[in-house]
Formats: structure tokens, C-alpha cells, sequence
């Protein structure tokens, strides 16, 4: 069979290429060689980005199934299965970013016999591995149901429910203890980033991010797989949004008061510039465009501001990780381009393993074409998607 070269094919040759070379040179040569990393900035790009934006951008899947299983929102039923790839795809590639950043990631078993239940960085070790394993059964049925294995579904359904709760309450567990990591660092961190209420923070600003990614994938999959676009369930998911970033708002917005901040965040500086477009792309500028009910009514609106959204909780990450500590550092750290070939290369896998998996697998429902015979004298609104329920549900 032969492959039609295109231009994103070229694009992810050129990206994976680029990351093997920096992954030889990572473990070949040592950390120093491939990163800017040093004793001073010992987290740089892979923790920020591959692991913090890791696992808040995968937070989709509990997000839904939480939405679906436990409050009985059936109308998300439909995008159950691409939010839980998504989520496993995202702590595979989490898993992946930790190797490369850890000294010596073939010791990373050590967790599991050398245990230390006072450590909140062993709390999410072991949580991030089992909500792994959770998700690994929750995605198992599609896999199964490619091979029509009737009997081992069956097995899965029967723990579903345990495998449901399990899985929202490890996320939970290990989404705020991301935060709970940089607690222990209140000389170091910026005041606009260190705060008491960091674990409530990432946990909130995960939720958000959730219910963002759920629409961003399913909008991006629709174009890529030639789907028709669900949109009463992404407005829906549009209007839970909005309700989250207005959480995440005024969560913030209190912080700042309690600890009387507010003053100085408006006061031009280095770690202000940065604050200001965090604020704006995760708050101001997704609010302000999903307040109207066009905006939230229209396909384009709502992927626009679920963009935006991302990309702002991405820059709050990202400010906690690396700007909040280059004043007391005494540097600034600018990643070397291998870092940055390291991270492109995760994420193209991830996209690629995206395809791969809704092209062979069931993770959209089947689309119910009806062809109407009758004649209109008029065109129709298009209110809906009809959909079929998955094999086995």
C-alpha cells in the first residue's frame, strides 16, 4: 500500500526525527547535554509542560465519566470515549516525559518497594500509576469489542462502578497534589504563584481544562475523520465551562484579595507581564466570549474559546514551574531546542496515537445516515446529531 506524502506527514517525520536524536543524546550523554536544566533549576520544560500540562490537559476523562456515571448526564454518553482515550493517551506520554526527566528513570520502580507515605511527590507516584491502570480497564472494551470479545467485556462491566469511582477519586487525589508539590517551597516561589490554596487551584483548573479539551478533541476529530459535529453535547459542555472559569475566577480573585496582591499585580514587572496574559487567555478573554449565547451556540465560538482557555491554564503551569522562580533563582531559563524537540516529539505521538486508535477502534459512536425521500419546500435547521449507542453499552 502505497503512503500519500502530505505536509503534516512531513511536518511529524521532521518532529520524531529531531526528538530520537535528543532522546540518544539524553541517554547517552546525560541530562546536561540535552537540557538547561541545572543543581539551581532542577525542573524545567519536561516537568512544566510534559508532566503539569500532561496530566491537567488528560483531565477530560474524569471530568465525563464524573458527568456521565455519577450525576446520570446521559447526553454526554457520546464523548465518554474519546475523552478516556484521550486521558490514557495523556498518562502514557506523562509516563513517557518523566523518563527523560528523571536522573535515572530506570530506578523509577524504587516507589513501589522503597515507600514514603509522608511524601506528597510519592502520593502522586503512586496515584498517576494507579489511575493509569484504571484507565487502561476503562479503554480495554474498546479493544474488545474491535475483536468481538464478548465475555471479557462482560467481566469489565460487572466493576465498571468500581473502576468509575476509583478513577475519579485518584484524579482528584493526585490533580490537587500537583499543586501540593510546590508548597513546600514558599521562599522560592514567586507570591503571585505560591499561595496555600495551590492544591484547590490545580484541582479547579483542571475541571475547566477537562470539559476545554473535550471540546477541543471532539471538534478536531470531527474535521480530521470527516464526522458530523455534536453540537447540543459541546454547547452543553460549552455552558459547564463557562460556570468552571467563573469558579477558577473568583478562586483566584480571592486568593489575591486575602493575601492583598491585588495591588501589585496591576504594577508593571517581569512576573506581571506573565500574570497578565495568564489571566487574560484562562479568564478574561474565553468569559468574555462565552457570556454571549451566540458565541456558545456556534461550532467556531466555542472551539475558539476552548483554545484560549487551554492555552491559558497552559501559561499558569507553566508560570508556577518555571517564571515563579527565576527572580530568586537569579536567572532566566530558556529551554535548549533539544528540550523543545523532546516535548514536540510527545506531542505528535500523542496526536498519531490519537488517529490510529479512532480510525481502528470503536471510540465514536456510528453515525445513523438517514436519506430523506420526501420533497422540502423549505430547508431545515440542523438541531442535532442522531447517534447510535456503542456495541456492548
Amino acid at each position: 500500500m502505497k503512503i500519500k506524502l502530505t505536509f503534516w506527514r512531513v511536518v511529524f517525520i521532521v518532529i520524531m526525527g529531531m526528538g530520537l536524536y535528543s532522546t540518544f543524546v539524553r541517554y547517552s550523554h546525560g541530562l546536561g547535554a540535552v537540557s538547561n536544566m541545572s543543581d539551581r533549576f532542577p525542573w524545567g520544560l519536561w516537568i512544566g509542560f510534559d508532566c503539569l500540562c500532561g496530566v491537567m490537559l488528560a483531565a477530560g476523562g474524569f471530568c465525563v465519566i464524573g458527568a456521565v456515571y455519577l450525576f446520570n448526564i446521559q447526553r454526554l454518553h457520546s464523548v465518554v470515549r474519546p475523552a478516556v482515550l484521550t486521558a490514557f493517551l495523556g498518562y502514557l506520554l506523562f509516563i513517557v516525559g518523566l523518563l527523560f526527566d528523571l536522573g535515572r528513570p530506570w530506578y523509577i520502580w524504587h516507589q513501589l518497594i522503597y515507600m514514603n507515605p509522608h511524601s506528597v511527590m510519592f502520593e502522586v507516584g503512586m496515584c498517576v500509576m494507579a489511575y493509569t491502570t484504571v484507565l487502561f480497564f476503562e479503554f480495554l472494551p474498546n479493544v474488545l469489542e474491535r475483536f468481538n470479545l464478548k465475555a471479557p467485556i462482560r467481566w469489565i462491566k460487572r466493576i465498571y462502578a468500581v473502576l468509575v469511582v476509583l478513577g475519579i477519586l485518584l484524579s482528584t487525589l493526585h490533580q490537587s497534589s500537583l499543586g501540593s508539590l510546590y508548597l513546600i517551597m514558599p521562599s522560592e516561589l514567586h507570591p503571585f504563584w505560591y499561595t496555600p490554596a495551590l492544591p484547590f487551584l490545580f484541582f479547579g483548573s483542571a475541571i475547566a481544562v477537562g470539559l476545554a479539551m473535550t471540546i477541543f478533541e471532539s471538534t478536531q476529530s470531527a474535521k480530521a475523520f470527516g464526522r458530523h459535529l455534536e453540537l447540543p453535547v459541546l454547547v452543553e459542555l460549552g455552558g459547564a465551562l463557562l460556570v468552571a472559569l467563573w469558579v477558577n475566577a473568583l478562586l483566584r480573585f480571592e486568593d489575591y484579595f486575602h493575601r492583598s496582591l491585588l495591588g501589585q499585580i496591576i504594577k508593571p514587572s517581569y512576573e506581571a507581564y506573565f500574570l497578565w496574559l495568564e489571566l487574560a487567555l484562562a479568564f478574561v478573554i474565553p468569559i468574555s466570549m462565552l457570556s454571549f449565547k451566540k458565541v456558545r451556540l456556534s461550532p467556531n465560538g466555542l472551539y475558539l474559546a476552548s483554545v484560549i482557555s487551554l492555552l491559558g491554564f497552559i501559561t499558569n503551569r507553566l508560570n508556577v514551574s518555571l517564571i515563579g522562580f527565576e527572580t530568586y533563582v537569579g536567572h532566566h531559563y530558556i529551554p535548549k531546542w533539544t528540550e523543545f524537540s523532546v516535548t514536540l516529539m510527545i506531542i505528535a505521538m500523542g496526536f498519531a496515537l490519537f488517529g490510529v486508535a479512532v480510525k481502528h477502534l470503536p471510540i465514536f459512536p456510528q453515525e445513523n445516515h438517514v436519506v430523506e425521500q420526501r420533497v422540502r419546500t423549505k430547508p431545515e435547521p440542523l438541531v442535532g446529531t442522531v447517534v447510535l449507542g456503542h456495541a456492548g453499552d
